[in-house]
């Protein structure tokens, strides 16, 4: 006899403060009115009072859940035995520069040798993600020379504050929250200081703080020819959904992913609209856009679960686990499931 299931009164999403096609369709109202005439609810965990549910963005232990964004959560979450399904991947080129003082005495081609790194590290959250993209970027543009991390002199700097207590209780989901104008704080403040000698800088703040401060580039590692260069939280990005979710109500899913890609599609045919909300989900105004994160970002939004980008997944958890971010690999093949997108994509609500 098969168990029927209820259906959920409330289906909770999280995202990133990165470019994604939820993010879009989430801005529209889409994915609300697709469930409002079965009287479900759609709410962001940034609105919850309660710090375990917000904390979900990071350890995935709600039900009837959807999260969009970095990898890196996503990873250890599953990792740490949270029942999750991958659902969707998709690639943005976003800005990834070292940045020094323009009066130092790194210059272009300068050996990065015995110089002082920043490495954020956050006490209070249950994965250190930023960390983790700092030293995937220090890694790569030190191969660049022949290099590793032991060659230079990591400077750890302590952050207290938590990511999810930042924002918590936000009544507007859809808000340019503070947080996101202070990821680099920092590091940019040891820098200034000449605490340190370089410091990353990610995505469209990246370019913001380059600028605000009159930093030099040592290099954009997006500019490299070696994708495998590139893998940082950021790249891929992953769409997860909870697995109970799925297997209890998969046509509740599948309708919440051809939201997204119907957001990605609609993004193609209104570029500067669509550019405008994406400036909004980054916070950070539109100018920055572009060189932030690649004048071709409209056309980087679709989803897939293509072999090249599982890969790259791979790649990361690899790394993360060397690193000590992570204490167990994941069953790629158990974890992705191509259910929902190959359905969503024969739908036509």
């Amino acid at each position: 006899m098969s168990v029927i299931h209820k259906k959920p009164q409330t289906l909770w999403y999280t995202r990133c403060p990165v470019p994604t096609a939820s993010g879009i369709a989430l801005n529209k109202g889409w994915i609300e009115n697709e469930f409002k005439p079965d009287g479900i609810k759609v709410t962001s965990l940034r609105q919850s009072d309660d710090v375990k549910v917000r904390e979900a963005h990071y350890t995935h232990n709600l039900d009837n859940a959807f999260r969009q964004g970095g990898n890196v959560p996503a990873i250890y979450a599953k990792s740490e035995g949270a029942d999750t399904a991958l659902i969707g991947l998709h690639w943005v080129s976003q800005y990834q520069g070292l940045l020094a003082r323009s009066n130092s005495d790194i210059k272009e081609n300068s050996s990065l040798k015995k110089k002082r790194f920043a490495l954020p590290v956050r006490r209070n959250d249950p994965i250190d993600f930023w960390r983790s993209m700092s030293l995937a970027a220090y890694t790569a543009a030190l191969s660049l020379q022949g290099l590793n991390l032991e060659d230079v002199e990591l400077v750890e700097l302590p952050i207290s504050a938590s990511y999810i207590d930042v924002n918590k209780g936000n009544v507007d989901p859809h808000a340019i929250v503070p947080r996101l104008e202070r990821q680099h704080s920092t590091e940019v403040l040891a820098l200034l200081n000449d605490k340190v000698d370089v410091i990353y800088g990610h995505s469209a703040w990246g370019c913001h703080i380059r600028e605000m401060f009159s930093l030099y580039e040592i290099i954009n590692i997006r500019d490299c020819s070696d994708d495998r260069l590139k893998i940082i939280n950021r790249h891929p990005k992953v769409l997860t959904v909870s697995r109970q979710l799925l297997e209890s109500h998969p046509d509740l899913v599948d309708r919440y992913v051809f939201q997204v890609i119907k957001a990605a599609k609609w993004a193609q045919k209104n570029q500067d609209e669509a550019r405008r909300i994406l400036a909004q989900e980054i916070g950070v105004a539109e100018y920055w856009i572009d060189e932030g994160c690649g004048n071709n970002i409209i056309n980087e939004l679709n989803i897939s679960l293509e072999t090249e980008l599982v890969d790259a997944l791979n790649a990361r958890q690899i790394f993360l686990k060397k690193h000590g971010f992570i204490n167990n690999l994941i069953d790629l093949d158990s974890w992705v499931d191509n259910g929902p997108l190959k359905r969503a994509q024969q739908l036509n609500i």
